[in-house]
């Protein structure tokens, strides 16, 4: 956040790295705050009192410290016992021999002048930090000439790819695409925004054995005006009649096999109609993209890998890390890990049995086990990825494991990462579907969102203009989805509740959405020119609050990524709603005066940054009214 500090005469000016200033007299501005913020430019709080409590340990232990040892600091759950807490010198007593809480005397008495907080010892040897209200004022006066919030880029910067979304070519997005889509574009965001290098991959299912049918399809039942209507549930509902039509006549499967056969074999007409599938389908799927204001940096579908298949295949075999097994080409365990955590076997009657990756079958077909592999290659090679990313349901636990334990067989090294999640589910805690049984298609599920949204606004804003009220309701309506699916724990299953995710209170968009609002109305009644801020002074329970979860932002925001928990930004920001409430019902703000006055409305502007920077991190829109 600071960059240099010049001193002239009386007066002292602080140079932010983002080419701001804050000057003032020298009295005012070397405040124990403004010098450990000088200090900790590009630290969160935790990292500056792990770096103090290491330097303080180092002095009470000297050589008896362990080498490479880092105390952590952690958030405490509880305020009643400070704002952090560590657990440093209760893991250190048993390696050195000492008593814990006399070895925590000594390391709080070490750091009695310790600028940024007060310190106490609570139980068996546990250090609590409570931060100095001047540290926090000192925190957030730089959050507001910093365009990122106190948020530092990681100086470890990453190649990342992303897989996620990848819907299948004829047929349509359903709410089961939600979960991939949504937690696969913040997880982009969020890595961009830390300054990683991120390519973002949508991986279609563009080849199969449907499309052996789709093409039969094609030629003999699909009308041209159902193609030109509605493209992609034209598909589906040829694929739907020519697969029934198959169970009933066992004559016609050996044709549509000959189909996909023609297909794979270059055939010119089949691939015209494979290419025009894809393309109405791309179509259909960029539209509800661009509801969702989400892109691709590339679209590369199976079909992409085919030519990489077979002597992906033979190399295995040549390695010796592939063999035939009943015709089929398999890779098996090679005895790397201790069985019960190995991906290649499972326990049967008590004994350890091999579950294989089938990577050509006796036919000579391949499996997406193949496809993924070779995707892989690409996605290392191409992007020079370090690190890449599936966001892909929890049931495909078993193949990612394998796929990546192969990769280990091979020699190829790099960070492979299952993003898994859970299930949508309905009221009756089943998968969420329809009066009738079908799959709720996505495209439904964002015209209900935006109806019922709409609905919301008619009732809060009766008098906005017809257009406003429209895109209002827009950005209320896909809120409301992004953000009842990113507050939840992405492994647990969680109930699609509509009146829930619309609700103007709890944990929902339309409430901070509605808590944006409102720190805005704030400044629609006041000269733009009357706020200047020269410095923040708390004294207030509730200002003090407010500002500890404004400075938590530049914590939170790389644990995010660092857990793939976009839930973790969720709750902070829910939380951070409710602080602003209770500042705005305990501390009157246009009534106030002075420094007062400018402190208070310096904490509506941070909170009304933040809720914009951090929603807009989950590609949600923050509308000024509502």
């Amino acid at each position: 956040m600071y960059l240099q500090v010049k001193i002239r005469e009386k007066n002292i000016t602080i140079v932010l790295n983002n080419g701001g200033e804050k000057s003032g007299k020298c009295d005012e501005m070397l405040t124990k705050g403004n010098l450990e913020c000088i200090k900790g430019a590009n630290m969160t709080i935790p990292q500056q009192l792990s770096e103090q409590l290491l330097a303080a340990l180092k002095n009470v232990l000297g050589d008896a410290l362990p080498e490479g040892f880092e105390p952590a600091v952690t958030a405490s759950q509880d305020l009643r016992f400070g704002d952090y807490q560590s657990n440093a010198a209760m893991v250190l007593a048993k390696q050195v021999k000492t008593n814990p809480r006399a070895l925590a005397t000594q390391v709080t008495e070490a750091m009695s002048d310790c600028a940024v907080a007060t310190l106490e010892i609570a139980g068996p040897g546990f250090i609590n930090f409570r931060i100095r209200p001047e540290y926090f004022a000192a925190r957030a006066q730089a959050m507001l000439t910093d365009d990122r919030l106190g948020v530092a880029v990681t100086d470890k910067p990453k190649s990342l790819v992303i897989d996620f979304s990848a819907p299948n070519v004829a047929k349509p997005m359903h709410v089961g695409h939600i979960r991939s889509t949504i937690i696969g574009d913040t997880l982009a965001r969020l890595a961009r925004f830390m300054g990683h290098t991120v390519v973002t991959d949508n991986h279609i299912g563009d080849w199969g054995t449907q499309f052996g049918m789709i093409l039969w399809g094609w030629k003999n039942i699909l009308r041209a005006e159902d193609l030109e209507s509605d493209p992609i549930e034209a598909l589906l509902d040829v694929y739907k009649k020519v697969n029934t039509m198959c169970k009933e006549d066992d004559s016609l499967l050996p044709v549509c096999k000959a189909e996909l056969v023609k297909l794979q074999s270059g055939d010119e007409e089949n691939l015209g109609i494979w290419k025009r599938c894809i393309e109405v389908t791309k179509t259909g799927l960029e539209r509800i993209y661009a509801q969702l204001d989400i892109s691709f940096d590339y679209w590369l579908g199976e079909s992409a890998y085919n030519d990489a298949l077979a002597p992906l295949v033979n190399d295995l075999l040549e390695k010796g890390i592939a063999r035939e097994s009943d015709g089929a080409v398999c890779v098996f365990s090679d005895g790397y890990h201790k069985p019960q955590n190995d991906p290649f076997l499972v326990q049967k009657n008590g004994e350890w049995a091999a579950v294989p990756a089938i990577i050509r079958k006796a036919d000579g077909g391949f499996l997406y086990a193949t496809t993924d592999l070779a995707t892989l290659d690409y996605r290392t090679e191409h992007f020079n990825a370090d690190s890449i990313w599936y966001v892909v349901g929890a049931p495909q636990e078993k193949h990612f494991k394998q796929i990546f334990d192969i990769e280990r067989m091979r020699g190829v090294t790099g960070d492979f990462r299952h993003v898994a999640f859970g299930s949508i589910l309905g009221k009756d805690r089943r998968p969420f579907k329809t009066r009738s049984g079908d799959t709720v298609s996505l495209q439904d599920v964002i015209d209900e969102a935006v109806a019922r949204a709409t609905k919301v606004v008619e009732e809060k804003s009766p008098d906005m203009p017809a257009d406003e009220k429209a895109r209002v309701a827009q950005i209320v309506g896909v809120g409301a989805i992004k953000f009842a699916e990113l507050s939840q724990n992405r492994m647990s299953d969680y109930i699609f509740d509509w009146d829930k995710m619309l609700s103007l209170s709890g944990d929902t968009a339309p409430y901070l959405q509605n808590s944006y609002v409102r720190v805005r109305s704030i400044f629609r009644k006041i000269d733009s020119q009357e706020f200047e801020i020269k410095n923040i002074t708390l004294n207030e329970d509730a200002e003090i609050h407010l500002a500890r979860l404004l400075v938590r932002y530049a914590e939170v925001v790389p644990s995010t990524l660092d857990d793939c928990r976009p839930n973790l930004l969720a709750a902070y920001l829910y939380d951070l709603a409710r602080a602003f409430h209770s500042f705005y019902e305990a501390c009157p703000v246009l009534k106030s005066e002075g420094t007062v006055r400018e402190t208070r409305l310096a904490l509506c502007e941070l909170t009304a940054r933040v809720l914009k920077q951090g929603m807009g991190l989950f590609g949600i829109q923050m509308p000024e009214r509502m």
